[in-house]
């Protein structure tokens, strides 16, 4: 990181959306359209896979699921294992 002589970086409050992609899918369009609820659409990764963060379309770190313990009971959190090199900014 740089360092600003005039103080701290303003954008370092800014909040940005993280997407966490569990995995992908590709099924035709007569399929979800035929889907209702309680239908099951598989995934192409397995539960013990890795996930990938995203912001936008940019891929920025993997990791894993994780419970939370604690309340609210079932609350997940991502446990980071790889973080991409941002030196060079999104």
């Amino acid at each position: 990181m740089v360092d600003n002589p005039t103080g701290p970086n303003p954008l370092n409050s800014v909040p940005i959306e993280v997407t966490v992609a569990l995995g992908r899918v590709r099924p035709l369009v007569g399929e979800l359209l035929a889907m209702g609820e309680g239908a099951i659409l598989p995934l192409d990764r397995g539960i013990e896979d890795p996930v990938e963060l995203y912001i936008g379309d940019r891929l920025i770190a993997r990791g894993e699921l994780q419970e939370i313990d604690g309340e609210p009971h079932g609350q997940i959190a991502v446990r980071l294992t790889e973080v991409v090199d941002l030196s060079q900014g999104f």
